[in-house]
């Protein structure tokens, strides 16, 4: 059974935000448990909520520490919602933070009050539902609140707990920029076949339906490791395997794939400060 909380709390209602709060919503997650915070919501999120029902920017009087509170504002936005986001942080709640790049510690400090606190990074596909989180809790969170965690990343994809804090910067280097590589495998991919003589939009069409297949053909094959789907597509001294031979080259796919992470995790440290 999924574990919702009794009333949750959402400040930032943007891209990933949104997709979060759609994600509850069809998972069953009641429209009067939840309480949306946005200066400038975008028209989708002001239609969502007059259909659901949803409370809005209610007047600060009229608000309380909910069970969760889930911060998805932009980092450079958090200073200024400081303040509003301390009436909503009391004692018995726990705050589910998906800002990039601020610490279990940053949000200790802001939020004094609290004392459950789980930092999350999610990925851009949980707007359709296909998103990966890994999340790591500080000491005080309860088993409870743990399940209430999984619960709300597990609606729009996957999820994975972390032993500690440290690994999130290697979640961000590995899934949280990771959709980025693929769109660039495809861009890359696309100007291979044109610089065969393919059409741009032809070598665009037949790169951007391999990937998406590709991707499609894991999904439904959960439990069949990549190595074997490689090995599927291989067949001996075949077009398949030239190819293979090319990227597993010294300067190959790999270490140029390590070295994209190991930049994507370093500057994630720097950003954290």
């Amino acid at each position: 059974m999924t574990q919702w909380p009794q009333s949750l709390a959402l400040v930032g209602a943007g891209k990933m935000g949104g997709a979060l709060l759609q994600g509850w919503l069809e998972g069953g997650l009641a429209p009067s448990r939840i309480t949306l915070v946005d200066p400038a919501p975008s028209p989708e999120i002001l239609a969502l909520a007059g259909a659901r029902h949803i409370a809005l920017n209610p007047p600060a009087a009229n608000r309380t520490a909910p069970e969760v509170l889930v911060l998805a504002v932009k980092p450079q936005m958090l200073d200024a919602a400081v303040p509003e986001l301390r009436l909503l942080a009391g004692a018995q709640t726990l705050v589910l933070s998906i800002i990039a790049g601020k610490t279990i510690a940053n949000l200790e400090a802001r939020l004094p009050d609290a004392r459950a606190f789980v930092r999350a990074m999610p990925n851009t596909p949980a707007a359709v539902g296909r998103g990966i989180a890994g999340a790591a809790a500080s000491a005080a969170v309860t088993t409870r609140q743990r399940a209430i965690t999984q619960a709300l990343l597990c609606a729009v994809g996957q999820f994975e707990w972390l032993p500690g804090e440290d690994l999130i910067d290697a979640v961000t280097a590995v899934s949280g920029s990771g959709p980025a590589y693929v769109f660039a495998l495809v861009e890359a991919l696309a100007e291979a076949g044109a610089a065969l003589g393919l059409a741009e939009d032809v070598a665009m069409r037949l790169a951007r339906a391999t990937v998406e297949g590709a991707g499609e053909l894991m999904h439904r094959e959960p439990d069949v490791p990549a190595s074997r789907l490689r090995e599927n597509v291989t067949s001996p001294a075949g077009t398949t395997a030239a190819a293979l031979a090319a990227l597993r080259a010294p300067d190959g796919l790999a270490p140029l794939m390590r070295r994209a992470v190991a930049a994507a995790h370093k500057r994630a440290g720097e950003l954290a400060g």
